[in-house]
């Protein structure tokens, strides 16, 4: 059995994931750092998503963190709209919208949000991979490294390299944790014990512990291994959607420079040394592929110097590459965009109807009714939620058949700033005008005049034929 030298870069094979061996150990990617038009753009859009992402728990909007998941309040603040618990059913369509999103932006552009904006691509390819590069040195600099004894230079680089990686996965836990506490609150966690605070220093210790595995080790096998959007894609894709792919008409026989009946391909295999996954491109399309483009950038270096036309290598259809026109609308193209404007509709009219204050009305436990010698009643809990940042005074009103009054809440009603209150409210008629079950409406108001919330409850009661019956035999002859 001959032994696998570890020095050389592993061969992609189709059939197969490129970063397992045949003895089934883990061949680790040493990709080249490609330059290019396609580089320094996704470069440029990682950097402001990076910020993006890290400057949200900072951003205040109508005195909150633009994304503040308040968990502990049950409230949740999206860009200025905060949401109470019983919104929560809203995020459905803000999930599916986004889910149609993607469906549509796939079936036009393949894995294009892989390549450029999702988290993992950008943290790893834009922030960890670039202080391994500037530690380690480059591909090749890197794979000597790897398989060099252990000596005081491989030992001090490695310590550093670490130790940068666990400070940036710490800082990118902090961050994170912040969206569901505060930065203040986080603050505040830092600076004290860990006990006082366990529950967050434990998540803080393990969030931290699994993005510096992913990052400095598991790295494109999330994508490979675990990610389901890399098979979802062959569902998404057909052959007008544009992908990153390889011009086999142009390209095919490789072969060097200056060999007759050769295409333009000169079997260098730098679309394969930038490769984040390890595939060769000129395979064909497959699943490993993200869609980062780096094999675009390296391929079009490559023909600049040999005096040949770029875009060997290029973003293109399937039918692109085989001569028949790209057809960008289509059947798959109309549905997706239809339900991507079924649900964004939807999203906006739900996300219209979330009022600064909620009103829920329960009626309360026991019998639906009592009757005394006086009046029919019924009892209910009403339960306000002031979802602004500041108090608000709140008055109830009960529009009913006349009569008909209400003990609890005669009075206006202050409720702090992201406050409720549960109170009880008793409806009531007096006996003799009692003629059977009816309707009636619960109308709270904020003072400052903004929209009110209306409940519409039933009022119960026994037959008004047996009441008057009752009614008689007490006031009959004794």
């Amino acid at each position: 059995m001959t032994t696998p030298n570890r020095l050389a870069a592993p061969t992609p094979d189709r059939n197969s994931v490129t970063t397992i061996r045949s003895d089934g150990s883990r061949d680790f990617l040493f990709p080249r750092d490609p330059e290019g038009r396609f580089t320094q753009a996704r470069r440029v859009c990682a950097l402001a998503l990076v910020a993006f992402y890290l400057s949200l728990p900072w951003i205040t909007l109508n005195g909150f963190p633009a994304v503040f998941l308040d968990v502990a309040q049950r409230r949740f603040h999206l860009f200025g709209l905060t949401l109470a618990a019983q919104d929560m059913w809203l995020l459905f369509f803000l999930i599916t919208g986004l889910g149609f999103s993607l469906f549509f932006v796939t079936a036009l552009l393949g894995r294009v949000w892989c390549g450029w904006a999702c988290p993992q691509t950008v943290f790893l390819d834009h922030v960890y991979r670039r202080v391994e590069r500037w530690i380690d040195g480059d591909a090749v600099q890197r794979r000597i490294l790897a398989t060099e004894p252990l000596s005081a230079k491989k030992i001090s680089k490695r310590v550093a390299k670490h130790t940068i990686y666990l400070l940036l996965s710490a800082v990118i836990t902090h961050l994170f944790l912040a969206y569901f506490v505060s930065i203040a609150d986080v603050w505040a966690m830092i600076t004290a014990a860990p006990a006082e605070h366990w529950s967050a220093f434990a998540f803080i210790v393990v969030a931290t512990g699994i993005l510096y595995f992913n990052f400095a080790w598991f790295r494109e096998q999330l994508c490979i291994v675990i990610c389901p959007y890399g098979r979802i894609q062959s569902a998404l894709i057909d052959d007008h959607s544009l992908v990153v792919g390889y011009d086999a008409e142009r390209g095919e026989p490789r072969g060097r420079i200056g060999l007759p009946d050769t295409g333009d391909c000169i079997a260098c295999n730098r679309c394969v040394q930038v490769c984040p996954t390890g595939i060769d491109i000129r395979q064909g399309l497959q699943m490993e592929c993200i869609g980062c483009t780096a094999c675009i950038d390296a391929c079009d270096d490559v023909m600049t110097k040999v005096d040949k036309p770029r875009g060997l290598i290029r973003y293109d259809s399937q039918n692109g590459f085989a001569g028949r026109k790209t057809e960008w609308i289509r059947p798959r193209t109309i549905l997706y965009f239809g339900l991507l404007a079924v649900g964004a509709g939807v999203c906006a009219w739900a996300l219209s109807t979330v009022k600064p204050a909620s009103l829920s009305i329960t009626r309360m436990m026991g019998a639906p009714y009592v009757v005394d010698r006086e009046t029919v009643r019924n009892q209910f809990l009403v339960r306000i939620v002031n979802k602004r940042s500041e108090s608000r005074l709140f008055s109830l009103k009960v529009a009913a058949p006349a009569g008909t009054t209400h003990v609890g809440f005669e009075d206006t009603v202050l409720i702090a700033g992201m406050d409720e209150r549960v109170q009880p409210l008793v409806v009531q008629q007096p006996r003799g005008g009692y003629s059977g079950p009816f309707r009636f409406e619960v109308r709270i108001e904020d003072t400052q005049g903004r929209r009110p919330l209306i409940r519409e409850m039933e009022f119960l009661g026994p037959d008004p034929g047996l009441l008057r019956e009752d009614e008689k035999q007490k006031n009959g002859p004794r």
